[in-house]
């Protein structure tokens, strides 16, 4: 047995393709101090049962496209690296359709896809017979079919990427189990093991599905949940030869490729089994589940029915193994929020094979530069909250969660159907009262829209088409514009930070000059040293030394942590979170004042309560505060009411606003609103890898002011740039719909693709946020040079690109 060092720079928790992943990739970057440990053998865990499938199916946003096609790129070169085998084979690729919606999911991702060099074709029924001649093709729609992808050895891919990480210098232990953590105060300072206690400047748990376990010991919450997954082998087939595509038929949950000159079909069924949600045995390595064949065989007939030859197949094994999912089927990674030195890196969702690569690149390239360099929203373990973390979330969520990865969750009017209704506003039973439509983001319910009186609840069709429900957002949508609505909006994070350091904190923190006169209220983004957006919010003056900083529900943890770690020695602040103190109540439209001011003794007028200003005012029996702001175009008041009042509130302004169409509005028609008006949402077309510069947000630069915030050396060398920005982009047709991800070409030539899309009512047509690209500068002209298409579905469609928003780009309705 080894003596274990006492000490190491990087510590990695779990040997499976991550933590392989991650000591390569740290090697590669210079990091040669990487002791990773692993208790039983490398790949003990999940890597050694994975499929091996190597696939950017599925995939249309830029982050996880690179990974795969990152991680695609690494296997293949790995072995004239290391000289050992990946087993990458380059066999082929193809999806299927067996409707049109799915077809259109497929042909949509090829539309995204092309633009990064994915070789991504779409293929006919006869064209999908003669790839892969055993299945049934008579059902079929279409397919998707990439042929520089394929398969690849899970084991050979970690042990690869484990030999080149000890060739940089890393050392690699196994046997070793890690038992806890050295902590000093909120830092990680190394972990306990059952050979001894070893420091460590930084540790990253990648212990797959012992991750949450292990990091509940650090006080942290990892929502992670293990699930059956099931495969079965045959013996040799007729006709299976080792050069056939994978294939995947989303539409029965099944895949299918070739092992042993026989077939592995794979199965992500819509209704799983979990497996130990009270935690996954210590002792459990290359471990195997007795397979369920009452539950397993009505899922394993229909996947079969593909490929009709099966059924004469003989069986060589029924496998089950456990994998690890998250309540969102994207995985955790990054740095703790909450404890210093202490990373993440797991919950793959059965695609840590597809994604290793690039995690471990991800990974590495941000602890060394201390900057993110993907778009990591959709990744950070800061969008997780505490009750996902519960044994009743994770065993009710499992359930579907294998169904989701495997397509159901790949429609834009997808939301999780289980585990739902644990946050709820203050309002929600009126909602509901009054027909509401909830989906839910960080476990809140809020309203997408309202069903109008008498009409029966349906079920809500997986669609990128216009639904039933349609002409009732474009209704809530008109209120807005030409009357007055309520929008609820509570899930919105609501931070009370004060002392005689509050204003310094934040002013630092804050691109926008915020320390100014008590009343106002400012627009800012929080940005990293590179200029990158790490935040994007208001902060409002309440007082000479209190403020209230407003985010969205996904950026709380991140914002948490960028508060604390802003305080200097000396300096004396306290950040409490009041996100359940308030309900936020946004009332906007053209009549928004004269509802207000029916029901308020106190002076609204413009010239009494100018915009972005804040006051306390009178609302009925209440006092509340409001904020005379907008984020729909619109004359508005935010209203941030005491929650145990806002029943009363409520019907203060119901009962005032009747003549005036006054009505609840859902967030569907808030989405198509704020697009009109080209207002940015962080996390959907803004990330760290935007700066206020690029998103067209320079305005919100207090580039002048004294205090040097974070970033400001980084963007004042940005500033000039424009080879790339974020525009408003209109369709000139008012058929096709928008939801993000569509590519924008300009003269026959891609530029560019949408981060957002919806429909905008006003207009008439479908609107959005786009990156454009030009080296020689995206400038006025060359935006109003036109020649601009948007691909929809494989149809080019004119459109007009242009830096103002597409409404009222004077901003005359939001004074009144």
């Amino acid at each position: 047995m080894s003596t274990l060092p006492a000490r190491a720079q990087v510590v990695i928790v779990g040997g499976g393709v991550i933590g392989c992943s991650i000591a390569y990739h740290l090697t590669k970057l210079g990091v040669h101090d990487v002791l990773l440990l692993e208790k039983h053998n490398l790949t003990a865990g999940t890597t050694w049962h994975a499929a091996g499938l190597i696939t950017s199916a599925g995939f249309h946003d830029e982050t996880s496209l690179w990974m795969c096609r990152y991680s695609r790129d690494l296997y293949a070169r790995l072995e004239e690296e290391t000289g050992h085998s990946t087993g990458f084979r380059a066999v082929g690729h193809l999806s299927v359709a067996t409707t049109p919606e799915r077809m259109e999911t497929l042909v949509r991702e090829r539309d995204f896809q092309v633009g990064f060099g994915v070789p991504n074709q779409i293929v006919d029924p006869k064209e999908i017979a003669e790839l892969w001649p055993l299945a049934n093709v008579d059902d079929l729609v279409g397919g998707a079919y990439v042929a520089d992808e394929g398969r690849a050895d899970p084991v050979g891919v970690a042990t690869a990427m484990a030999k080149g990480a000890k060739m940089g210098g890393a050392t690699i232990e196994e046997g070793v189990r890690v038992t806890g953590f050295l902590m000093d105060g909120r830092r990680v300072t190394g972990v306990t093991t059952d050979r001894g206690d070893i420091e460590a400047d930084t540790v990253i748990l990648s212990a797959g599905l012992w991750t949450r376990q292990l990091a509940r010991k650090a006080g942290v919450d990892i929502p992670l949940q293990a699930a059956e997954h099931y495969y079965l082998l045959t013996e040799p087939m007729a006709g299976v030869h080792r050069d056939l595509p994978i294939i995947e038929d989303l539409d029965c949950y099944g895949y299918f490729r070739e092992e042993g000159g026989g077939m592995l079909v794979g199965l992500f069924e819509p209704v799983a089994a979990g497996w130990h949600p009270e935690g996954a045995p210590d002792d459990f390595a290359f471990g195997t589940i007795p397979p369920d064949w009452d539950r397993m065989t009505p899922h394993l007939e229909r996947a079969m029915a593909r490929i009709p030859s099966l059924s004469e197949a003989g069986v060589r094994t029924f496998f089950c193994g456990p994998e690890s999912f998250t309540a969102d089927i994207a995985p955790m990674v990054g740095p703790v929020p909450e404890v210093d030195g202490l990373w993440v890196a797991a919950g793959l969702n059965s695609v840590g094979i597809i994604l290793g690569g690039g995690v471990g690149n991800m990974v590495a390239s941000w602890l060394v530069d201390g900057v993110c360099p993907f778009d990591n929203a959709g990744y950070t373990i800061e969008r997780a909250v505490p009750h996902q973390n519960t044994q009743r979330f994770r065993s009710e969520r499992i359930v579907e969660q294998l169904g989701v990865l495997f397509g159901d969750g790949g429609y834009p009017t997808f939301h999780q159907h289980t585990a739902r209704d644990i946050r709820r506003t203050p309002l929600h039973h009126v909602w509901a009262d009054k027909g509401a439509h909830f989906a839910d983001s960080a476990g809140w319910e809020f309203v997408e829209w309202f069903y109008p009186p008498g009409e029966p609840v349906r079920e809500i069709p997986w669609t990128w088409g216009r639904g039933f429900w349609s002409p009732w957002v474009a209704d809530e949508h008109r209120v807005i514009r030409e009357a007055v609505g309520a929008i609820d909006m509570t899930l919105m994070s609501k931070f009370l930070v004060q002392g005689p350091g509050a204003a310094a904190i934040l002013d630092r923190l804050s691109a926008n000059a915020v320390a100014g006169p008590v009343g106002g209220v400012v627009y800012t983004q929080w940005c990293n040293e590179r200029g990158g957006i790490e935040a994007d919010l208001t902060v409002t003056r309440l007082a000479d030394d209190q403020f209230m900083v407003i985010v969205s529900d996904i950026s709380h943890r991140r914002v948490e942590r960028m508060l604390r770690d802003e305080h200097r020695e000396g300096e004396f602040a306290t950040v409490t979170d009041m996100t359940s103190a308030y309900c936020l109540l946004t009332i906007q439209g053209p009549r928004s004042r004269e509802l207000l001011q029916r029901v308020s003794p106190d002076d609204l007028s413009e010239e009494a309560f100018p915009y972005l200003t804040t006051q306390e005012i009178e609302i009925g029996y209440s006092r509340i505060r409001a904020l005379r702001v907008t984020y729909v175009g619109e004359l508005g008041f935010e209203l941030l009411i005491p929650s145990d009042q806002a029943q009363s509130v409520w019907e203060t302004l119901e009962a005032a606003g009747s003549d005036l169409g006054f009505r609840p509005v859902g967030l569907a028609a808030m989405h198509g609103l704020r697009l009109e008006k080209a207002y940015r949402d962080y996390g959907v077309d803004i990330d760290v890898t935007d700066t206020p510069v690029s998103a067209g947000l320079s305005f919100a630069v207090a580039w002048d002011k004294p205090t040097e915030f974070r970033g400001k050396e980084a963007l004042e060398k940005l500033r000039a740039d424009r080879t790339s920005r974020l525009v408003p982009l209109r369709v000139d047709d008012s058929t096709p719909l928008l939801h993000g991800s569509e590519p924008v070409h300009k003269d026959g030539r891609r530029v560019g693709h949408l981060q957002v899309g919806g429909f905008g009512h006003t207009l008439g047509t479908s609107v959005g946020l786009a990156t454009v690209d030009n080296a020689d500068g995206v400038t006025a002209d060359w935006l109003a040079s036109g020649g601009f298409e948007v691909v929809v579905n494989g149809t080019a469609y004119p459109a007009t690109v242009q830096f103002a928003p597409f409404y009222d780009p004077e901003r005359a309705r939001v004074r009144g």
